[in-house]
Protein backbone atom coordinates (compact mmCIF):
# COMPACT_ATOMS: atom_id res chain seq x y z
CA UNK A 1 0.00 0.00 0.00
CA UNK A 2 2.74 2.64 0.80
CA UNK A 3 4.38 1.33 -2.01
CA UNK A 4 1.40 1.81 -4.55
CA UNK A 5 1.06 5.48 -2.73
CA UNK A 6 4.60 6.51 -3.22
CA UNK A 7 3.66 5.15 -7.06
CA UNK A 8 0.85 7.55 -7.17
CA UNK A 9 2.60 10.41 -5.16
CA UNK A 10 6.04 10.02 -8.21
CA UNK A 11 3.09 10.12 -10.96
CA UNK A 12 1.75 13.38 -9.80
CA UNK A 13 4.85 15.19 -9.57
CA UNK A 14 6.49 13.78 -13.31
CA UNK A 15 3.39 14.22 -14.79
CA UNK A 16 2.99 17.94 -14.95
CA UNK A 17 6.75 18.52 -15.48
CA UNK A 18 6.70 16.25 -18.47
CA UNK A 19 3.99 18.08 -19.84
CA UNK A 20 5.78 21.54 -19.05
CA UNK A 21 8.72 20.07 -21.29
CA UNK A 22 6.46 19.27 -24.12
CA UNK A 23 7.65 21.65 -27.28
CA UNK A 24 5.51 24.04 -28.67
CA UNK A 25 5.75 24.29 -32.17
CA UNK A 26 6.08 27.48 -33.80
CA UNK A 27 5.69 28.37 -37.36
CA UNK A 28 7.55 31.80 -38.23
CA UNK A 29 7.68 33.58 -41.26
CA UNK A 30 11.24 34.97 -42.84
CA UNK A 31 10.86 36.10 -46.70
CA UNK A 32 14.47 34.54 -46.53
CA UNK A 33 13.82 31.48 -44.32
CA UNK A 34 16.13 30.19 -41.66
CA UNK A 35 18.69 32.77 -42.56
CA UNK A 36 16.66 35.68 -42.18
CA UNK A 37 17.02 38.82 -39.84
CA UNK A 38 13.03 37.81 -38.26
CA UNK A 39 14.07 34.14 -37.88
CA UNK A 40 17.03 35.14 -35.68
CA UNK A 41 15.44 37.50 -33.80
CA UNK A 42 12.68 34.85 -32.98
CA UNK A 43 15.66 32.56 -32.29
CA UNK A 44 16.57 34.68 -29.91
CA UNK A 45 13.22 35.17 -27.91
CA UNK A 46 12.55 31.74 -27.85
CA UNK A 47 15.96 31.13 -26.45
CA UNK A 48 15.00 33.57 -24.24
CA UNK A 49 12.01 32.22 -23.34
CA UNK A 50 13.57 28.87 -21.93
CA UNK A 51 14.61 30.59 -19.16
CA UNK A 52 10.60 30.68 -18.22
CA UNK A 53 10.38 27.03 -18.79
CA UNK A 54 8.85 27.50 -22.61
CA UNK A 55 10.63 25.07 -25.59
CA UNK A 56 9.38 26.44 -28.54
CA UNK A 57 10.63 24.36 -31.33
CA UNK A 58 10.95 26.73 -34.83
CA UNK A 59 9.78 26.51 -37.95
CA UNK A 60 10.91 28.33 -41.04
CA UNK A 61 8.58 29.46 -43.64
CA UNK A 62 9.11 31.81 -46.49
CA UNK A 63 5.71 31.81 -47.35
CA UNK A 64 3.29 33.62 -44.59
CA UNK A 65 0.17 32.93 -46.14
CA UNK A 66 1.49 28.96 -45.62
CA UNK A 67 2.97 29.51 -42.15
CA UNK A 68 -0.82 31.11 -41.05
CA UNK A 69 -2.55 28.22 -42.70
CA UNK A 70 -0.72 25.58 -41.05
CA UNK A 71 -0.84 27.38 -37.69
CA UNK A 72 -4.59 27.27 -38.74
CA UNK A 73 -5.27 23.92 -39.25
CA UNK A 74 -3.24 22.78 -36.22
CA UNK A 75 0.04 21.99 -37.29
CA UNK A 76 1.67 24.73 -35.44
CA UNK A 77 0.87 25.87 -31.73
CA UNK A 78 2.11 29.13 -32.77
CA UNK A 79 3.01 31.78 -35.45
CA UNK A 80 5.21 34.57 -35.81
CA UNK A 81 3.86 36.59 -39.06
CA UNK A 82 3.26 40.17 -39.98
CA UNK A 83 0.59 42.06 -38.00
CA UNK A 84 -1.46 42.20 -41.46
CA UNK A 85 -1.89 38.08 -41.13
CA UNK A 86 -2.63 38.31 -37.67
CA UNK A 87 -5.52 40.65 -37.59
CA UNK A 88 -8.05 37.61 -38.23
CA UNK A 89 -6.74 36.10 -34.87
CA UNK A 90 -6.59 39.65 -32.99
CA UNK A 91 -8.16 43.13 -34.03
CA UNK A 92 -6.95 45.27 -31.63
CA UNK A 93 -2.96 44.05 -32.43
CA UNK A 94 -3.73 44.10 -35.78
CA UNK A 95 -4.91 47.60 -35.94
CA UNK A 96 -1.42 48.58 -35.28
CA UNK A 97 -0.36 49.07 -38.82
CA UNK A 98 -3.66 51.37 -39.33
CA UNK A 99 -2.21 53.54 -42.13
CA UNK A 100 -1.02 56.60 -41.15
CA UNK A 101 -1.58 55.80 -37.37
CA UNK A 102 2.47 55.89 -36.09
CA UNK A 103 4.12 58.80 -38.06
CA UNK A 104 7.57 58.45 -35.39
CA UNK A 105 9.65 55.12 -33.99
CA UNK A 106 8.73 57.47 -30.75
CA UNK A 107 5.58 56.97 -30.72
CA UNK A 108 5.75 53.21 -31.65
CA UNK A 109 7.92 52.56 -28.82
CA UNK A 110 5.53 54.69 -26.54
CA UNK A 111 2.46 52.02 -27.84
CA UNK A 112 4.79 48.78 -27.76
CA UNK A 113 5.79 49.88 -24.01
CA UNK A 114 2.00 50.66 -23.20
CA UNK A 115 0.99 46.99 -24.55
CA UNK A 116 3.43 45.05 -22.53
CA UNK A 117 2.08 46.30 -19.58
CA UNK A 118 -0.03 43.79 -17.83
CA UNK A 119 -2.91 45.66 -17.60
CA UNK A 120 -3.11 45.33 -21.62
CA UNK A 121 -3.28 41.34 -20.88
CA UNK A 122 -7.04 41.42 -21.92
CA UNK A 123 -6.91 42.81 -24.87
CA UNK A 124 -4.23 40.54 -26.00
CA UNK A 125 -6.67 37.35 -26.25
CA UNK A 126 -9.59 37.08 -29.06
CA UNK A 127 -11.66 34.16 -29.74
CA UNK A 128 -9.31 31.40 -28.30
CA UNK A 129 -6.00 32.93 -29.19
CA UNK A 130 -3.19 35.06 -27.42
CA UNK A 131 -0.70 37.29 -28.80
CA UNK A 132 2.98 36.66 -27.04
CA UNK A 133 4.30 39.39 -28.25
CA UNK A 134 5.00 42.13 -30.74
CA UNK A 135 8.44 43.17 -32.36
CA UNK A 136 9.15 46.39 -35.40
CA UNK A 137 9.36 45.30 -38.51
CA UNK A 138 9.71 49.06 -39.37
CA UNK A 139 8.03 51.31 -41.41
CA UNK A 140 6.49 50.29 -44.22
CA UNK A 141 7.43 52.99 -47.33
CA UNK A 142 6.22 53.91 -51.13
CA UNK A 143 8.58 52.45 -53.51
CA UNK A 144 7.72 54.08 -56.77
CA UNK A 145 9.61 53.53 -60.74
CA UNK A 146 8.91 57.69 -61.06
CA UNK A 147 10.12 60.38 -58.57
CA UNK A 148 7.23 62.38 -59.64
CA UNK A 149 4.98 60.21 -57.70
CA UNK A 150 5.10 62.26 -54.66
CA UNK A 151 1.66 63.32 -53.84
CA UNK A 152 -1.70 61.32 -53.39
CA UNK A 153 -2.91 63.37 -56.53
CA UNK A 154 -0.16 61.45 -58.62
CA UNK A 155 -1.02 58.38 -58.01
CA UNK A 156 -4.36 58.66 -59.53
CA UNK A 157 -4.27 56.04 -62.62
CA UNK A 158 -0.91 53.87 -61.41
CA UNK A 159 -0.85 50.53 -60.68
CA UNK A 160 0.09 49.71 -57.42
CA UNK A 161 0.57 46.06 -55.91
CA UNK A 162 -1.34 45.24 -53.38
CA UNK A 163 -1.96 42.65 -50.83
CA UNK A 164 -4.86 40.94 -51.61
CA UNK A 165 -6.05 40.14 -48.20
CA UNK A 166 -5.24 43.61 -46.93
CA UNK A 167 -8.71 45.44 -46.76
CA UNK A 168 -7.44 48.79 -45.29
CA UNK A 169 -4.35 49.15 -48.27
CA UNK A 170 -7.34 48.01 -51.00
CA UNK A 171 -9.16 51.26 -49.57
CA UNK A 172 -6.78 53.38 -49.50
CA UNK A 173 -5.66 52.57 -53.41
CA UNK A 174 -9.42 53.22 -54.50
CA UNK A 175 -9.44 56.31 -52.19
CA UNK A 176 -6.65 57.97 -54.20
CA UNK A 177 -7.78 56.33 -57.48
CA UNK A 178 -5.00 54.09 -58.63
CA UNK A 179 -5.62 51.02 -59.59
CA UNK A 180 -5.06 47.97 -57.34
CA UNK A 181 -3.13 44.85 -58.55
CA UNK A 182 -3.63 41.73 -56.44
CA UNK A 183 -0.96 40.46 -55.01
CA UNK A 184 1.40 38.17 -52.54
CA UNK A 185 4.25 38.45 -50.55
CA UNK A 186 5.61 36.11 -52.76
CA UNK A 187 5.17 37.89 -55.76
CA UNK A 188 4.55 41.79 -54.95
CA UNK A 189 8.93 42.23 -55.50
CA UNK A 190 8.80 40.70 -58.75
CA UNK A 191 5.87 42.73 -60.08
CA UNK A 192 7.22 45.83 -59.07
CA UNK A 193 11.03 44.67 -60.21
CA UNK A 194 9.51 43.79 -63.96
CA UNK A 195 7.16 46.91 -64.15
CA UNK A 196 3.62 45.21 -63.81
CA UNK A 197 3.37 48.05 -61.30
CA UNK A 198 4.27 51.88 -60.59
CA UNK A 199 4.09 51.60 -56.85
CA UNK A 200 5.01 49.27 -53.93
CA UNK A 201 4.36 49.39 -50.48
CA UNK A 202 7.07 47.39 -48.09
CA UNK A 203 9.65 48.09 -45.21
CA UNK A 204 13.11 49.22 -45.87
CA UNK A 205 14.50 45.41 -45.71
CA UNK A 206 12.71 45.12 -49.10
CA UNK A 207 15.07 47.19 -50.85
CA UNK A 208 17.88 44.70 -50.56
CA UNK A 209 16.40 41.51 -49.86
CA UNK A 210 13.92 41.50 -52.68
CA UNK A 211 16.16 44.13 -55.00
CA UNK A 212 13.41 46.68 -54.99
CA UNK A 213 16.10 48.30 -55.90
CA UNK A 214 15.48 47.04 -59.42
CA UNK A 215 11.75 48.50 -59.56
CA UNK A 216 13.25 51.76 -58.65
CA UNK A 217 16.11 52.19 -61.56
CA UNK A 218 17.34 55.09 -62.21
CA UNK A 219 14.07 57.15 -62.37
CA UNK A 220 12.39 55.67 -58.91
CA UNK A 221 12.32 56.54 -55.31
CA UNK A 222 11.20 55.21 -51.92
CA UNK A 223 8.91 58.21 -50.30
CA UNK A 224 10.47 59.09 -47.17
CA UNK A 225 7.10 59.16 -45.39
CA UNK A 226 5.65 56.30 -43.24
CA UNK A 227 2.50 55.18 -44.23
CA UNK A 228 2.70 52.53 -41.57
CA UNK A 229 4.52 50.81 -38.74
CA UNK A 230 4.91 47.11 -39.40
CA UNK A 231 5.26 44.70 -36.82
CA UNK A 232 6.02 40.86 -36.09
CA UNK A 233 3.69 39.18 -33.62
CA UNK A 234 3.83 35.68 -31.80
CA UNK A 235 -0.22 34.72 -31.42
CA UNK A 236 -1.11 31.44 -29.76
CA UNK A 237 -4.40 29.07 -28.95
CA UNK A 238 -4.88 30.77 -25.30
CA UNK A 239 -4.11 27.36 -23.53
CA UNK A 240 -0.79 26.81 -24.84
CA UNK A 241 0.55 29.02 -22.24
CA UNK A 242 -1.18 30.00 -18.65
CA UNK A 243 -1.91 33.50 -17.64
CA UNK A 244 1.61 34.39 -16.12
CA UNK A 245 3.89 33.05 -18.83
CA UNK A 246 2.24 34.06 -21.69
CA UNK A 247 2.80 38.43 -19.81
CA UNK A 248 6.54 36.97 -19.38
CA UNK A 249 6.39 36.39 -23.15
CA UNK A 250 4.73 39.66 -24.08
CA UNK A 251 8.07 41.10 -22.20
CA UNK A 252 10.64 39.20 -23.18
CA UNK A 253 9.20 40.73 -26.25
CA UNK A 254 9.37 43.76 -25.76
CA UNK A 255 12.50 43.53 -23.96
CA UNK A 256 13.90 43.15 -27.71
CA UNK A 257 13.13 46.57 -29.22
CA UNK A 258 16.23 47.87 -28.99
CA UNK A 259 17.67 44.68 -30.80
CA UNK A 260 14.72 45.18 -33.43
CA UNK A 261 15.10 49.08 -33.79
CA UNK A 262 18.56 48.63 -34.06
CA UNK A 263 18.28 46.43 -37.48
CA UNK A 264 15.94 48.52 -38.65
CA UNK A 265 17.90 51.68 -38.16
CA UNK A 266 20.58 49.96 -40.19
CA UNK A 267 18.64 48.21 -43.24
CA UNK A 268 16.97 52.56 -43.63
CA UNK A 269 20.74 53.68 -43.31
CA UNK A 270 21.82 50.99 -45.76
CA UNK A 271 19.64 52.28 -48.82
CA UNK A 272 21.46 55.78 -51.05
CA UNK A 273 20.22 58.72 -49.63
CA UNK A 274 19.49 60.23 -53.41
CA UNK A 275 16.68 57.16 -53.40
CA UNK A 276 14.55 58.84 -50.77
CA UNK A 277 12.35 61.29 -52.36
CA UNK A 278 11.97 64.14 -49.15
CA UNK A 279 8.20 65.27 -49.18
CA UNK A 280 7.28 69.20 -48.36
CA UNK A 281 6.60 70.13 -45.07
CA UNK A 282 3.76 71.56 -46.23
CA UNK A 283 2.26 68.87 -47.71
CA UNK A 284 2.66 66.44 -44.42
CA UNK A 285 -0.80 68.09 -42.88
CA UNK A 286 -2.25 66.93 -46.10
CA UNK A 287 -1.23 63.48 -45.84
CA UNK A 288 -2.32 63.19 -42.26
CA UNK A 289 -6.51 64.06 -42.76
CA UNK A 290 -6.25 61.84 -45.65
CA UNK A 291 -4.66 58.89 -43.59
CA UNK A 292 -6.85 60.10 -40.72
CA UNK A 293 -10.18 60.21 -42.96
CA UNK A 294 -9.64 56.90 -43.85
CA UNK A 295 -9.05 55.25 -40.69
CA UNK A 296 -12.50 57.00 -39.51
CA UNK A 297 -14.11 54.85 -42.42
CA UNK A 298 -12.19 51.67 -41.98
CA UNK A 299 -12.97 52.01 -38.06
CA UNK A 300 -16.36 52.95 -38.38
CA UNK A 301 -16.94 50.13 -41.68
CA UNK A 302 -18.26 53.74 -43.90
CA UNK A 303 -18.11 54.76 -47.51
CA UNK A 304 -17.73 51.42 -48.53
CA UNK A 305 -14.99 50.57 -46.18
CA UNK A 306 -15.01 47.35 -43.85
CA UNK A 307 -14.85 47.20 -40.34
CA UNK A 308 -10.93 46.66 -40.26
CA UNK A 309 -9.90 49.10 -37.32
CA UNK A 310 -10.34 48.26 -33.53
CA UNK A 311 -11.78 51.37 -31.82
CA UNK A 312 -9.96 50.90 -28.33
CA UNK A 313 -6.69 50.96 -30.79
CA UNK A 314 -7.75 54.08 -32.47
CA UNK A 315 -8.26 56.16 -29.89
CA UNK A 316 -4.74 54.97 -27.79
CA UNK A 317 -3.00 55.63 -31.15
CA UNK A 318 -4.50 59.02 -31.25
CA UNK A 319 -3.62 59.74 -27.06
CA UNK A 320 0.01 58.64 -28.27
CA UNK A 321 0.27 61.06 -31.23
CA UNK A 322 -1.28 63.90 -29.49
CA UNK A 323 0.95 63.41 -26.62
CA UNK A 324 3.64 63.50 -28.72
CA UNK A 325 2.64 66.37 -31.24
CA UNK A 326 -0.63 68.30 -28.94
CA UNK A 327 -0.64 71.28 -31.87
CA UNK A 328 -1.56 68.70 -34.77
CA UNK A 329 -5.23 69.77 -35.76
CA UNK A 330 -6.65 66.26 -34.97
CA UNK A 331 -5.75 66.62 -31.46
CA UNK A 332 -8.25 69.63 -31.21
CA UNK A 333 -11.18 69.71 -28.74
CA UNK A 334 -13.56 66.90 -30.29
CA UNK A 335 -11.55 65.93 -33.11
CA UNK A 336 -9.67 62.39 -31.81
CA UNK A 337 -10.40 59.61 -32.91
Amino acid sequence: MIRKSLAALTLSLVTPLAAAQEPVRMCVFDVIGANGDVFNMVKDYALEMKSHGVDFELRPYTDEGVAVGDFSSGQCDAVAATDLRIRPFNRFTGSVSAVGAIPTYDDLRTLLATLAQPKAAPLMKQDGYEVLGIVPAGAGYLFVNDRSIDTAGELAGKRMATLDYQKDAIHMVNYVKATVVPSDITNFAGKFNNGSVDTAYAPAFAYEALELYKGIGDTGGIVDYPLAQLTIQIIARDEVLDDDTAQQAREVAWGMYGQAMDLVSRLESAIPEDKWINIPANDVQGYQEMFRENRLQLRDGVNGAEQVYHPKMMSLLSKIRCASNPAASECTAGNRE
